[in-house]
């Protein structure tokens, strides 16, 4: 952990390699590349036990634990951000099937009101047809036959519309 403090580092580097000078010029026998690689490491590790403090190591461990509070803080924000987005998504889901049941019923609606209609077309057409029949000779017999299949039509379509209420296929 104390490596990490990189100015310390630098002046470390320094030193050693001015002890590395001094040292070199004062030796009467030129020292091999290994032999001095080895006495560097002895002089660097002397230096390092000289500069570490107990106040350097626990300065960095508070400045690693304000960053990893900092960090910690930064992922449970996004962590709530992320359910909140979640839970904004679960909200427009539940939006969007609220307005596709309300179609449905509807089109429910609108295709019993169409059903109604069609029976009522069709007794309208059967009558339509040139085919000989008792009624076509009564007058004002035309009015009750209309009213009566609009009233037949209403009356289908009511019956059906509260047939689909009570299986609780339309909301009230």
């Amino acid at each position: 952990m104390a490596d990490l403090y990189l100015t310390r580092k630098w002046i470390q580097n320094q030193q050693s390699e001015a002890l590395l000078g001094a040292a070199a010029s004062n030796s009467i026998v030129p020292a091999g590349h290994h032999l001095r690689r080895h006495s560097s490491n002895r002089s660097a590790s002397l230096i390092t036990s000289n500069f570490l403090d107990d106040n350097d190591v626990e300065d960095l461990e508070m400045l690693l634990e304000a960053y990893f509070m900092q960090l910690d803080g930064t992922r449970n924000k996004i962590l709530s951000v992320r359910e909140y987005i979640d839970d904004t998504e679960d909200y427009v889901n539940i939006q969007l099937d609220n307005q596709r049941n309300e179609l449905i019923q509807l089109q429910l609606t609108l295709t019993i009101a169409s059903f109604a209609i069609s029976v009522e077309t069709l007794i309208a057409g059967l009558f339509g047809m040139n085919i000989p029949c008792a009624l076509y000779n009564v007058q004002g017999v035309f009015g009750y036959f209309v009213g009566g299949s609009t009233a037949g039509s209403i009356l289908l379509f009511l019956l059906i519309l509260g047939y689909a209420r009570w299986k609780k296929l339309l909301g009230s």
